[in-house]
């Protein structure tokens, strides 16, 4: 039986790889990477061998039928993604439902747990997070609005990804949304988390917002946000 890894790689600080995950990269046969040129940073930080194959969300079927093959043919594989843990808001979930779907039988899943962007923000946020609602990256176009109030409206706070490119426009939507509803929000917004330039920004949407503004807008940014009570 086969071993298909599912690798929780650093968000930033190199240093925050596991020892058992760093074990299983340097012994599988191939490792499947969002961006091989992100994993060879990684990979030769520590010195490590391993071959690479691009998996990513524009893959064709023939790629994920060569996978599917090598697993069959008792090859041990691991998933990483470009940062954090592979399945959150990248394509890794829809290769692991295949592997379940067709070879559960004779194929291992094993989590090798460690970095997350969401359970990152979530430690630091200072909201209450014994229940709370991770939504992904909000809608580019279509339906943002919706999205955004989806979010104001949550009883429990909620987590969501952005770009350098979005952030302000997505904290001013929600903003408009949430004082045309009569909604105070509390905020936590994390840039370039665990990098050198690790920013995080507490309070209000409004306070938030006038921060970020005098500040360079660089890097990815996660958003936790509360109903204040």
């Amino acid at each position: 039986m086969s071993t298909f890894y599912i690798v929780a790689t650093p968000i930033g600080n190199l240093e925050d790889i596991s020892k058992r995950a760093l074990r299983i990269i340097s012994e599988v046969d191939l490792i499947l990477c969002e961006d091989t040129r992100v994993t060879k940073k990684l990979l030769d930080h520590y010195e490590i061998k391993t071959p690479t194959l691009s998996y990513h969300q524009h893959s064709k079927l023939r790629k994920i039928e060569y996978i599917l093959d090598l697993l069959q043919h008792n090859k041990n594989l691991a998933l990483v993604s470009d940062a954090g843990t592979p399945g959150i808001s990248d394509p890794g979930n829809k290769l692991i439902k295949r592997i379940i779907e067709l070879l559960s039988n004779q194929v291992k899943i094993v989590p090798i747990p460690g970095p997350s962007a969401v359970t990152c923000a979530a430690s630091i946020s200072g909201f209450s997070m014994d229940k709370f609602i991770f939504m992904g990256f909000p809608p580019t176009k279509k339906k943002r609005k919706k999205f955004f109030e989806e979010i104001i409206n949550s009883k429990y706070p909620v987590i969501f990804y952005e770009s350098p490119y979005r952030i302000l426009k997505s904290l001013n939507e929600l903003k408009n949304i949430s004082l045309a509803l009569g909604i105070e929000l509390q905020v936590v917004v994390c840039r370039e988390l665990t990098k050198k330039f690790e920013t995080i920004y507490h309070g209000t949407i409004e306070a938030v917002i006038k921060r970020i503004e005098k500040d360079e807008i660089r890097g990815e940014f996660v958003v936790a946000i509360k109903r204040k009570r």
